[in-house]
């Protein structure tokens, strides 16, 4: 197997998951939220409860932007903090009921796209895609 053609391969599908992506969610998320606030709802939706490290190192942002950007959705009531029972100083976040049902909503309506790309496949190619993602998501783009 020829490494080298293999990771160029890897890095122009991460490139198509990344624009395939900036065009399911475009126009999705509320006048009132930034892009960087969907995207930490997004996170923190997928994930939750989360830390604030673990967002700052999700989405390549400083404690200080990621401690504002939170601030600010707790204050639009879409995401609440609270203590971790194991250690008091670290704080959990995650989604409030209101902020579970913005992203329900976006996430339905990107369902909606999702299955419109998916139209013209079969049964059959549709399970081989979802067992490609499984392989994918297994070898490749676990989280520890």
């Amino acid at each position: 197997m020829d490494k080298t053609a293999f990771f160029q391969k890897f890095v122009a599908f991460t490139t198509a998951v990344h624009q395939v992506k900036h065009e399911m969610t475009k126009d999705l998320k509320p006048a009132d939220i930034t892009p960087v606030q969907y995207s930490i709802l997004e996170y923190i939706a997928v994930q939750q409860p989360v830390t604030l490290s673990e967002i700052s190192d999700c989405q390549h942002m400083s404690m200080p932007n990621t401690s504002r950007e939170i601030r600010k959705l707790t204050e639009k009531g879409l995401c609440e903090k609270s203590a971790v029972a194991q250690d008091q100083r670290k704080q959990s976040i995650r989604l409030t009921p209101e902020g579970n049902a913005l992203m329900a909503e976006a996430f339905a309506r990107i369902e909606a796209r999702f299955f419109h790309r998916l139209q013209g496949a079969s049964d059959e190619e549709l399970k081989t895609i979802e067992q490609a993602l499984d392989v994918l998501q297994a070898k490749v783009f676990h989280t520890e």
